[in-house]
């Protein structure tokens, strides 16, 4: 499973928090981790320079093979905060849409 992390030109670039972040994401998705290709998860500061408590939004994407990709949001008052709150989203979702289609077959 490959995960990019990136930020937009708002947010300090970490590699050390990326890091640390990509192997809880791992975690989170070990289940799936045979069914996911790729995750994508791009930070965005909505405020620009001012500053409130929940003015990062992350988008986290993940693309399984054999569905069409999961995709969800999330706001946070930090990177983490967001980043972490979007791949629970993501795997919520991922096992709502594959719980589908085992009981289809």
């Amino acid at each position: 499973m490959f995960i990019q992390i990136s930020t937009d030109n708002h947010l300090d670039s970490d590699n050390g928090r990326d890091a640390r972040l990509e192997e809880q994401i791992r975690q989170r998705l070990a289940r799936f981790e045979d069914r996911i290709t790729d995750v994508e998860i791009h930070v965005s500061d909505t405020n620009g320079q001012r500053r409130s408590n929940s003015d990062l939004r992350c988008t986290f994407e993940a693309r399984v093979n054999g569905v069409q990709p999961i995709a969800v949001h999330e706001n946070g008052s930090t990177v983490d905060r967001a980043i972490l709150g979007a791949a629970k989203k993501a795997a919520r979702a991922l096992d709502h849409q594959l719980g589908k289609l085992s009981d289809r077959h």
